[in-house]
């Protein structure tokens, strides 16, 4: 059964404690597996499918025949689904996209700041039971609507040596440039170093398990990533007009993920705490993914009770959830309130799912409580900024003074000398 705490009794290391450090062992398998993949390439990729997935590869690049096969045997109800989705991720994203912009407002001066997108960008996509199309949808068009000319996406196989077919129409109905049979720490070496038929790419995004994330984690540095993702969180603010059905509905739809997932109720209405507490039990039996929700439910699941609204606030935000569920009265009311959280869902009538799969805003989010420094991820995961500046001879001569003096200051006289020298005779 979900525990109740009392928000004053709670330190605040206390209340959601997140580790998602990787095992020692861990670290030297996904060691072994890099080493391996930089030695061996494809034919390391091929033996790794065989090993983990069982699969049988003889070339790892998804074909077009394939491609137009799953589209062929895909129902039209969720292909149309799959592309309305599409359209709605594409059009939110297209709002976050960055102008250049330029000053000239000081005689012979011109500064500014241009976006160029990252050339390659690798998608990465968990695989085998876990077959998660709305993470293509998510992961890739952000990229595209950035302007990123290749996006390379990797996925394992399945035991007959092909992809999802559900995973293939997503990635083209997203826009990937190409599919590879290759999945865990060694898709993330592939993509980070470059294999005899995967190029090495920029920038690598997507969710997987702990050996994804600690092969992301130790590939950083030769490429960007995203984040290192720990399990999924949902935190649901209520007040006592909510329906403790719909609660407990709403934290068990991230609760189904993982037993690691951890399911919040913050609350200042202690009739609300009980009758959800009461409503989960009648509702895990109910699913089929019953045994993980009632792990992630009696390990990491709370429900914090606050003397009031505010205080209920004060919990969301040192906790820092990956979802935020706002269902109070006025939750527009509160929104500037929230300082921390990777998506916010506002009103009762907005379940976490809505954003998982349709609405448009991200689903890829900070977890672990690193909603207090990052964001979902967007168009800017795909675009590098660079600043430019141009002086004419006579307004560099103008400052020429205090940069020389500012520099020796630092003590950096070659700096100094590469001003002054432009005004010797």
């Amino acid at each position: 059964m979900i525990k109740l705490y009392n928000f004053d009794e709670l330190r605040p290391e206390e209340i959601l404690n997140r580790d998602i450090r990787a095992e020692k062992n861990v670290e030297d398998v996904v060691d072994g597996i890099i080493a391996d993949v930089r030695a061996r390439g494809d034919e390391a990729l091929k033996d790794y499918a065989l090993k983990f997935d069982g699969a049988k590869i003889d070339a790892l690049q998804v074909t077009q025949e394939e491609i137009d096969e799953a589209f062929a045997g895909m129902d039209p109800y969720f292909l149309e689904t799959l592309r309305e989705a599409a359209g709605n991720i594409e059009s939110f994203h297209r709002q976050q996209v960055h102008k250049n912009f330029v000053v000239n407002d000081k005689p012979g001066i011109v500064l500014g700041q241009k976006y160029t997108p990252i050339e390659k960008a690798g998608v990465y996509v968990p695989g085998g039971t876990a077959a998660y199309p709305s993470t293509v949808l998510m992961d890739v068009i952000p990229a595209k609507v950035a302007g990123v000319s290749e996006i390379v996406m990797t996925t394992p196989a399945g035991k007959d040596g092909r992809v999802n077919p559900v995973i293939l129409a997503a990635a083209a109905t997203a826009g990937v440039t190409r599919i590879f049979k290759t999945g865990g720490a060694q898709a993330v070496a592939a993509l980070a170093y470059g294999t005899q038929s995967i190029p090495a790419v920029d920038k690598i995004v997507g969710p997987g398990n702990i050996y994804v994330a600690t092969a992301k984690r130790k590939v950083f540095g030769k490429v960007g990533i995203d984040m290192i993702a720990g399990p999924s969180e949902i935190l649901v603010l209520a007040d006592g007009g909510c329906n403790p059905a719909w609660v407990a509905a709403d934290l068990l739809s991230q609760a189904e993920h993982d037993k690691l997932a951890s399911p919040v109720l913050v609350t200042d209405s202690p009739e609300l705490a009980k009758a959800v507490q009461a409503e989960l039990e009648v509702q895990i039996p109910q699913l089929p993914r019953a045994a993980i929700a009632r792990a992630s439910v009696d390990d990491n699941g709370k429900i914090i009770l606050c003397t009031d609204l505010h205080k209920a606030i004060e919990a969301c935000n040192i906790i820092a959830p990956e979802h935020l569920e706002v269902c109070v009265e006025d939750p527009f009311g509160v929104l500037n309130e929230i300082k921390n959280a990777g998506s916010i869902f506002l009103g009762r009538n907005v379940p976490e799912a809505l954003g998982d799969y349709f609405a448009g805003p991200n689903h890829t989010l900070p977890t672990s409580g690193t909603a207090r420094f990052s964001s979902p991820l967007g168009v800017d995961d795909f675009v590098k900024k660079s600043s430019f500046l141009y002086y004419t001879r006579e307004a560099l001569g103008e400052v020429a003074p205090r940069i020389a003096d500012f520099a020796e200051r630092e003590g950096l006289h070659a700096h100094a000398r590469s001003v002054t020298i432009r005004y010797e005779k």
